[in-house]
């Protein structure tokens, strides 16, 4: 009699953990291969450097620029920024006001 009654929850338990991980699995979207190439904010390749200010209101907006000797500003718009060579660039973050 106790197998009758524990079968059941045991497949149910089985049956909850498998749903669970395979919704788990289907929630997690993949990044646009767009995402992927250039995600928001600063980011390099092999060669150079960008700044990507991710927006749809198309505001421009006033970045910071660690690169040799004191750091510098730019104004850059909506959209990739090129904002130089991968080995003269060691970051670029937004500073908080529009331009």
């Amino acid at each position: 009699m106790r197998v009758r009654r524990t079968l059941p929850a045991l497949i149910g338990a089985v049956t909850l953990t498998l749903g669970m991980s395979l919704a788990a699995t289907a929630s997690a979207a993949p990044a646009s291969p767009t995402a992927v190439r250039n995600p928001c904010g600063f980011y390099e390749t092999s060669r150079d450097a960008y700044y990507n200010h991710c927006t749809s209101d198309g505001s421009r907006i006033v970045i910071e620029i660690d690169d040799w000797g004191p750091n510098s500003t730019r104004c850059v718009g909506p959209g990739v920024t090129w904002i130089g060579e991968a080995g003269d660039i060691d970051g670029a973050w937004y500073v908080g006001r529009t331009c």
